[in-house]
């Protein structure tokens, strides 16, 4: 369990930071993780939109959430 989130966050910062990627090098990393997906039997879904109404309720909620946090 993380128990000190301000540091994982410093690293998240600093790990994107040191991180620039070019657009074919970020290509071909999405090509190989779909390719390893595809291997493992997971990709592509059965149903692509098994799992969509439970997306559209937690967006929901997480949005409900903002608009009562926003200051204005």
């Amino acid at each position: 369990m993380i128990s000190n989130h301000e540091i994982v966050a410093k690293f998240e910062r600093d790990f994107i930071a040191d991180s620039k990627l070019s657009h074919s090098q970020a290509l071909r990393i999405i090509d190989a993780l779909w390719n390893e997906g595809v291997k493992l039997g997971s990709l592509p879904p059965k149903d692509p939109f098994e799992g969509l109404e439970t997306d559209y309720k937690i967006a929901r909620a997480l949005n409900a959430c903002l608009k009562k946090s926003s200051p204005g």
